[in-house]
């Protein structure tokens, strides 16, 4: 998981996220392609994993699109926003790390 981290704080990325999200208000169709092409995507990936871990008994998900929005947000809130509001990455590997695991840890705790 902490791969996927690592990839979305990438300095590239998190420059283009906020160019994109200050215009949103102006261009909404840049904003809402940037969505569904990207992280829309990835979330439907992961209900579709977790829908199918469910159906094999590994786990209790009764709404797996909300599953996988808790999933990924406690992947990626404390290193994105830090990110987004010092202007770039503000963390080392080893604490995208730990957020990765304590991240999975939680979800396990709630959906297994």
């Amino acid at each position: 998981m902490s791969q996927l981290t690592t990839a979305l704080t990438q300095p590239q990325l998190l420059q283009l996220r906020r160019l994109i999200t200050a215009n949103a208000d102006t261009f909404p169709d840049l904003g809402a392609a940037w969505y569904a092409q990207g992280f829309e995507r990835v979330l439907a990936t992961l209900a579709a994993t977790f829908q199918h871990l469910t159906d094999h008994g590994l786990l209790r998900i009764d709404d797996p699109l909300l599953a996988a929005n808790h999933f990924s947000g406690m992947l990626l809130w404390i290193p994105v926003n830090k990110a987004m509001f010092h202007g770039g990455p503000q963390h080392t590997q080893a604490e995208l790390d730990h957020c990765a695991d304590e991240g999975v840890r939680v979800f396990l705790a709630a959906y297994r």
